[in-house]
């Protein structure tokens, strides 16, 4: 067999874990050699005695198709002439001890729909993409002074078909695009679409890292979705899981009889509290595989950034163990000194490529520079979830407004550190899941009071420092937990108050795509200063949100308390007029209706160390925004 597609260098870089396009030399492609056409095969199993290519080619018998083994590392492979798109695959390992397994590609491009689990050829390349515009004007931006917005979402229960049946790449693209874009989203970003076995992993748990999932369609398919979002202005992130993968039979577990792609010592490869095995990030030919995957995605799919799941898993050798159930590293420590090494190469590779990436940590720990360049020390993300912002805002909101005055801390604790990385703030699926409750559920009092709650909570996280990222169903409250098998509950739009609050989402974000002192400078204090964070008695903060002009900025108050509060004094920076250009409890978005109509003629009297000082009425469990006049005055005249 012919070697002209593997190169000596290509199989040296593979093997030293630097090999980041190994999926062009590995799985199953299209080609031609000797003038016949047909696909050539390629996988690494170096402690197999034998491999063979099964399918209903050759009535699965894998002995009529053996592999050439063509590497002395392990790379075996094969060209079968008339075989070609759509044909079905699976490698026929027989191990060292001479036990036969069939298993999937671990490159395969598509896969059969569960509960089948043959791998499936596909051409990758036929697909005409129509986003030029798109990658051609992102290469132009920096997303650290930009809006994003993200909308979390699970294809498989955003919105259901008839007879109740999941939706396909295609026919989500127009629906979910356009209501993304309607909607003041910059961004979806779609739980794992790698080929995985079981549906309550929620993707997860993957068999086929190369393979989008077919449960939506094929290859081609989940392109065009890309590409239909692109066209639409919105940008697609995926999540990702290079931390563990599932154990079923068919997957990399124990892939040639050894353990190849998990860590030998079973007290690092078995990740007990997810049932699943952690991935050897110290074998070279894994971190060819991970790095490649990642970098596959953003090639193939036109993919503009991944969330890197469960972090902490990478990062820690005790995260999720009990003591004596793990060892440390050899300097004492708890990290886990490969994971550093393959994260920090990770994102080296991407951003080599894709410069205007987004790789952003899922990290709930305080490991310090996440977000920092790998050259000063740091891991070499551009963007991390924070973590302790959502478990302080969740604790604070769900507490009775009568008691937030004694936990003050929690909705003020997050600027301590607000700087220190490259903050996305996330209301994620992991907290609407496993008896959380959704987060209207989670808002405490009456009926009115919950989405009251909610709407302050939502403008206050829209005006705090830190890119955003909402899950499906949170933009019109969803009052049951998510639940994978079953769409959102769309039918709430037909009661008001939910179809008031959808309104209020999609008002906002509009809001906060339009004013750029709300995210212009989203990740040091030049956007940020507090105006009054101390009035823990009455639940009121007060903070102004800055842009790059001096004089673009917000005057940002929040009432935590049902309380209406006549004739509360802010301080100001300037003498002019302002006006009050948002207010979460307008009538429209089912609020009371107090606020602060006309222009509002503040005193040059100092307060809350300002200048000036302005007299508010403040509206109950409610946010109000305002503006100085003549910045607004002049956004109107150059409308």
């Amino acid at each position: 067999m012919s070697k002209a597609w593997m190169t000596d260098q290509e199989l040296y870089l593979f093997h030293e874990g630097s090999n980041y396009r190994s999926y062009t030399m590995l799985g199953a492609h299209v080609a031609n050699e000797a003038g016949l056409s047909g696909v050539r095969f390629a996988v690494w199993a170096p402690n197999a005695q034998r491999v063979g290519i099964i399918g209903d080619f050759n009535n699965w018998d894998g002995s009529s198709h053996t592999m050439e083994k063509m590497s002395t590392c392990g790379i075996w492979g094969l060209f079968i002439p008339g075989l070609k798109a759509g044909d079905i695959y699976k490698y026929e390992i027989v191990t060292s001890l001479g036990e036969t397994l069939h298993k999937a590609d671990p490159y395969a491009f598509t896969a059969e729909l569960r509960p089948k689990t043959a791998s499936k050829v596909a051409c990758m390349d036929g697909y005409v993409w129509q986003d030029a515009k798109w990658r051609e004007a992102k290469a132009k931006q920096s997303a650290y002074d930009q809006p994003m917005n993200i909308y979390e979402v699970d294809l498989g229960s955003w919105k259901l078909g008839g007879d109740r049946q999941r939706l396909s790449y295609r026919e989500l693209a127009p629906d979910l695009a356009e209501y993304a874009a309607s909607m003041g989203y910059t961004h979806i970003e779609l739980l794992p679409v790698a080929e995985h076995p079981f549906d309550g992993s929620w993707g997860y748990q993957a068999t086929g890292y190369y393979a989008a999932t077919s449960r939506y369609g094929s290859p081609e398919d989940f392109m065009y979705f890309v590409d239909y979002c692109h066209q639409k202005g919105i940008g697609v992130i995926l999540d990702w899981v290079p931390g563990h993968f599932c154990k079923d039979a068919h997957g990399l577990a124990r892939f040639d009889g050894t353990t190849l792609y998990e860590y030998a010592d079973s007290c690092r490869s078995e990740n007990r509290g997810w049932g699943t095995l952690n991935f050897d990030l110290g074998r070279p030919e894994a971190m060819s595989f991970l790095i490649s995957n990642a970098v596959f995605w953003m090639d193939v799919y036109h993919i503009d950034g991944l969330r890197i799941d469960a972090v902490a898993n990478i990062l820690y050798l005790n995260y999720g163990r009990e003591e004596g159930d793990w060892a440390p590293n050899c300097h004492g420590g708890t990290e886990n000194l490969e994971g550093i090494h393959f994260l920090r190469r990770l994102n080296e590779a991407i951003f080599a490529s894709y410069p205007q990436a987004l790789v952003i940590a899922e990290d709930s720990t305080a490991w310090p520079l996440v977000t920092h360049p790998t050259s000063v020390g740091g891991l070499g993300f551009n963007f991390k979830w924070n973590m302790g912002w959502m478990n302080d805002m969740l604790r604070y909101m769900e507490l009775e407004p009568i008691h937030r005055q004694h936990h003050h801390k929690l909705v003020t604790f997050s600027f301590m550190y607000a700087f220190s990385e490259n903050f996305v703030l996330p209301l994620s699926h992991d907290e609407v899941v496993h008896g959380k409750r959704s987060l209207l559920d989670k808002m405490p009092g009456d009926y009115w009071q919950k989405f009251a709650n909610l709407r302050a909570f939502y403008a206050y996280m829209m005006a705090h420092p830190g890119k955003k990222l909402l899950f499906m169903g949170g933009e019109f409250g969803q009052f049951i937990e998510w639940q994978y098998q079953d769409s959102l509950d769309w039918h709430l739009l037909d009661y008001d108050m939910h179809s008031k609050l959808h309104g209020y989402v999609r008002d906002l974000n509009h809001f906060y795509l339009d004013n750029p002192a709300m995210w212009q400078n989203d990740h040091d204090w030049n956007g940020f200063s507090w105006i009054d964070c101390a009035d823990y008695r009455q639940s009121v903060l007060v903070f102004k949100r800055q842009g790059k002009k001096a004089n673009d900025y917000m005057i940002v108050v929040i009432n935590f308390t049902p309380v209406v509060r006549h004739g509360y004094k802010i301080g100001v920076p300037e003498a002019d007029y302002y006006l009050e250009v948002f207010n979460s409890d307008n009538s429209v978005f089912g609020g009371t209706g107090q606020g602060n109509p006309g222009d509002l003629k503040p005193e040059t009297v100092p307060w809350q160390n300002q200048p000036n000082s302005l007299v508010i009425t403040l509206p109950p469990l409610a946010a109000v925004y305002l503006k100085p006049v003549v910045l607004n005055e002049k956004f109107i005249a150059e409308g």
